[in-house]
């Protein structure tokens, strides 16, 4: 979105969910859009992440954004590994290991996403893929401020969704790696969303399930009523 659509959605957002006091809400406008969001969230609970960033705090590296200018920018909480950044610009679970290892020295919380393609989801690899995204991607990281979002990547931008059951049996491998990785506290305390065509009439039911913490939203985000919609879910 430009940077006048983002204000406006965000304005549009927050006058419906105000008097929501029970769900954490970050919202992630492209980098052009940070400072002016950041500015209508002022005074919010609304926290404010960036899409991506860069391993370095400073260099020559032209088109990149480090994480002290997302700082400045006022975000709270990044996104590193998104299926997108994997698929199209090359992202490995190196690359992803780097950032978060910079994002949690700047006190950035980091929501690192993880899923299978459909090819692998078909092979019977889902679990195997899962498991190397989580071992290398966090690599000598320490639990501190981390999220982790389950996004299938033939589930985003495609209409298609994992079932909940799917996602929950996902989220529920995730959080025993956790356990094996962790520890118990680590893994009961950190928040597993998914992310995949999250829908407004889908929501109540995936937010029932056990293991599934909350949501990484992509198009249904891109309207205030929608948005709001899955922020005020009913859980069945």
């Amino acid at each position: 979105m430009t940077v006048p659509e983002a204000s406006e959605l965000v304005s549009g957002i927050l006058a419906q969910i105000k008097d929501n006091t029970s769900v954490d809400v970050v919202v992630a406008p492209a980098f052009t859009s940070l400072g002016s969001v950041a500015e209508h969230l002022k005074g919010t609970k609304v926290a404010l992440a960036a899409q991506n960033m860069h391993w370095e705090n400073k260099g020559a590296y032209t088109g990149e954004v480090s994480p002290l200018m997302l700082k400045d920018a006022g975000c709270s909480h990044v996104i590193i590994g998104h299926s997108e950044r994997r698929q199209y610009f090359g992202e490995t679970d190196e690359t992803v290991n780097r950032k978060i290892k910079t994002a949690v020295q700047h006190g950035l919380h980091t929501i690192m996403c993880i899923g299978e393609s459909l090819e692998e989801r078909k092979s019977g690899v889902t679990f195997k893929v899962l498991e190397k995204q989580l071992t290398e991607g966090l690599k000598e990281i320490s639990n501190t401020l981390i999220s982790i979002a389950y996004e299938p990547v033939w589930a985003i931008g495609t209409g298609m969704k994992a079932t909940d059951e799917q996602a929950n049996e996902a989220h529920a491998f995730i959080r025993s790696w956790l356990r094996s990785a962790w520890g118990d506290n680590s893994a009961d305390s950190i928040r597993i969303l998914y992310g995949g065509s999250v829908k407004p009439d889908s929501i109540d039911s995936l937010m029932a399930e056990p293991e599934v913490d909350g949501a990484l939203v992509g198009g249904a985000s891109l309207k205030a009523d929608s948005f709001a919609r899955l922020v005020n879910f009913q859980a069945a």
